[in-house]
């Protein structure tokens, strides 16, 4: 059996920027052991599948230890296949998926991704735990899909050196730590060690609950960010519907297209 399959190189203007995801379209769901393998094999942050049903996209996403709750750059990178190989016609694509719908919509280059937005709340439970792991006390510590820890100021986001190993007994998916910028509306990084991705490139899902927080913070609607990651870019996120949604706007290039090979 041979599966078709994309390297997109997402958020990124050019290949050797953004996050690289990968994408395999299926006519039909693989067995999942089939779809864990597939992408441990990868050894992405994310490998992507979706199946069209009728007008939409069913999607899931795989880590390389375990499936995941929602990834955005792998979502943007499976729009941008459907967009140039799969129904160049269409502009727009939705998907859905365990955590809800996803749309994206195409303008020329840029691809705009659409998520539910999720105010993360307070949370201490860990607050012990992450002085140790993280090595900075935070501001303040906040759950929403992920861990979200607030520091004062750019500078300690940069220096931050976690303990991956101690953070892989987390409940959540990962932890995000997030101050204001010094050019940019927020800065943050975001870890994910339980997944098999100590420090992940550029992290779409994380912005359904930083664009939320950090709205409310500043008071604005239209906020611009950088995710300070050897990968990392400049995305500006925008708050819809009352703030009952998230979109965030980028590029994404291809790396490379062929086939894979499955004894099945």
């Amino acid at each position: 059996m041979t599966l078709d399959i994309y390297q997109i190189d997402a958020f990124a203007d050019q290949v050797f920027k953004g996050n690289p995801a990968i994408v395999c379209p299926l006519n039909k769901w693989l067995d999942d052991s089939i779809m864990q393998k597939i992408a441990s094999e990868n050894n992405a942050s994310e490998t992507a599948f979706f199946v069209k049903e009728n007008s939409r996209y069913n999607i899931r996403w795989f880590s390389p230890t375990k499936e995941v709750e929602l990834c955005g750059h792998a979502t943007l990178a499976s729009a941008y296949v459907i967009f140039n190989f799969l129904e160049p016609a269409i502009d727009r694509v939705v998907f859905d998926s365990i955590t809800g719908e996803i749309e994206v919509q195409k303008n020329g280059e840029f691809l705009s991704l659409t998520l539910k937005a999720k105010m993360p709340v307070a949370d201490d439970e860990y607050h012990t735990l992450f002085n140790a792991t993280i090595g900075e006390e935070p501001l303040k510590v906040l759950k929403g899909l992920d861990y979200i820890l607030i520091y004062e100021n750019e500078e300690i986001i940069k220096n931050i050196k976690p303990r991956f190993d101690a953070l892989k007994s987390l409940d959540l998916r990962g932890i995000c730590i997030s101050a204001k910028g010094d050019e940019k509306d927020f800065v943050f990084r975001f870890f994910a060690p339980k997944l098999g991705v100590n420090e992940d490139f550029i992290t779409g899902s994380a912005y359904a609950s930083l664009a939320p927080f950090w709205s409310k913070v500043l008071n604005k609607e239209i906020l611009t960010s950088k995710q300070l990651s050897q990968r990392g870019s400049d995305i500006t996120c925008k708050l819809l519907e009352g703030g009952e949604k998230v979109s965030i706007t980028g590029k994404a290039s291809l790396y490379f297209k062929g086939e894979i090979y499955l004894p099945i």
